[in-house]
């Protein structure tokens, strides 16, 4: 659990579907390092519900919120930052139920929100080897329809969940219109937001690819979804051409969040990474430290000894050579020569 105290502005929010049993290694890692951690089911069938309120008993920094029937994954981020906002929150940090994601970069992202609250911070994926060739191929076209649409606003990923969003504007955006319910969600929000002037941070966040037999659980379907990803493109991309001017215009007299916000939070989680680092060397130091501290005292331990055996040896040198004298001022052979 977070040993630090929760937050009353930036939640956790997983949306989780028949997730298999890797969603408890997920929750508990989130909450490893954030509190509040909110997971909402979107109607799963494979008993995760039961499981996720069994670890919420137990946990007060964890909520399970129940959808009744699979509705998408947007559809369950849309019921969470709802109830979010009602509750007071005004950001909300997205994560994969599935253990994909770094839930150890959690501290690092909120903190750059904290640092330009009217930003989203968006995770640029870091591929291992396991990352199937497709998906990473796939992965380049859309970020490329996405930064087309939004005439180069600097999104740096189009699809990697791993982000946090100000509620407020993301409410207002899902609200607008009826789609983004699905795997659509990731793209679109990023596109709708870039044009509602909500400016892009970028910080890298590494990828894991799991396989069936490490538990990894896979919804993506390569007809059903890219044909649902072309269909969006294509919305999109007409909505981009009806805002054009203004993108332009936005474009021309830099009418975006100040840079100095964006610089600010790339700074904010510079130091998040240097703190962590610290930390993760500080027992290799204090062990360091540890053995130079003991090995002065050996050192001076010895230099007493040596100096306690040199006293000994002059003590007994002194003790001789009086002993030598007083012999010889005892000798006759002195006395006789007048050697007193």
């Amino acid at each position: 659990m977070s040993a630090s105290p929760a937050s009353t502005t930036h939640l956790v929010l997983i949306p989780s579907y028949n997730p298999g049993a890797k969603v408890r290694d997920t929750v508990a890692a989130a909450r490893a390092v954030w509190a509040p951690v909110w997971v909402v089911v979107d109607g799963s069938t494979d008993g995760s519900a039961d499981w996720l309120r069994e670890m919420a008993e137990r946990d007060s920094g964890l909520r399970v919120l129940v959808q009744p029937e699979n509705r998408g994954k947007g559809a369950a981020v849309l019921a969470g930052i709802e109830q979010a906002a009602r509750e007071g929150f005004t950001h909300a940090l997205t994560m994969d139920s599935d253990g994909q994601h770094p839930a150890e970069l959690i501290p690092e992202f909120m903190c750059a929100s904290q640092a330009a609250p009217a930003a989203m911070v968006l995770g640029v994926p870091v591929f291992g080897a396991e990352a199937p060739r497709i998906r990473v191929l796939g992965r380049k076209v859309s970020n490329g329809w996405a930064n087309l649409e939004t005439l180069g606003a600097g999104i740096g990923d189009s699809l990697y969940g791993f982000r946090v969003y100000p509620i407020a504007p993301l409410v207002r955006v899902m609200r607008g219109q009826r789609f983004m319910r699905r795997f659509d969600f990731d793209p679109e929000a990023a596109v709708r937001l870039a044009w509602a002037g909500v400016p892009p941070v970028n910080l890298p966040a590494p990828v894991r690819y799991f396989t069936p037999e490490e538990g990894g659980v896979s919804h993506f379907k390569y007809l059903r979804d890219n044909t649902l990803l072309t269909w969006m493109h294509t919305r999109l991309f007409i909505g981009f051409l009806l805002r054009l001017p203004v993108l332009l215009a936005r474009r021309i007299f830099r009418r975006q969040v100040p840079r100095v916000l964006l610089h600010q939070a790339r700074a904010a989680s510079i130091y998040i990474v240097a703190t962590a680092r610290r930390a993760a060397r500080q027992p290799a130091a204090q062990q360091r430290r540890r053995d130079h501290r003991a090995d002065d005292r050996h050192q001076h331990q010895h230099g007493e000894q040596v100096l306690r055996d040199h006293a000994q040896v002059v003590a007994h040198v002194d003790d001789d050579q009086l002993h030598q004298r007083a012999r010889v001022h005892q000798d006759p052979q002195h006395l006789r020569f007048g050697l007193r």
